[in-house]
């Protein structure tokens, strides 16, 4: 059984006890979260699709932590110019662990 979910702008196929890294969320540590944003569900019963979203269909999820990801570097550069700029960027995140999928409808 897997579901598609939609937050932080992105869409992300999840399974069941899975361990995965999102846009940054308010909650805490250990805290439980709910995800109605389900556009796909596949279950034993077969394929559940949304128009967008499903009705009824939620993911819950337990917050294990929160973190950055590693360094990327950005460089600008123009050759024969004299002109060079470098920048680097951080991108938080939250880890999450998949706990239930449940579609009603």
């Amino acid at each position: 059984m897997y579901a598609v979910i939609q937050t932080g702008g992105k869409q992300y196929r999840v399974k069941q006890g899975e361990v995965l890294k999102i846009e940054t969320l308010t909650a805490d540590a250990g805290q439980e979260v709910e995800f109605d944003k389900v556009l796909l569900i596949q279950s034993d019963d077969g394929l559940k699709v949304g128009q967008p979203f499903l009705n009824g269909g939620k993911v819950t999820a337990t917050v294990m932590a929160h973190g950055r990801h590693p360094k990327v570097k950005i460089v600008k550069f123009r050759r024969r110019k004299h002109h060079m700029k470098q920048a680097g960027h951080r991108q938080n995140y939250t880890e999450i662990q998949i706990t239930g999928i449940s579609a009603y409808s």
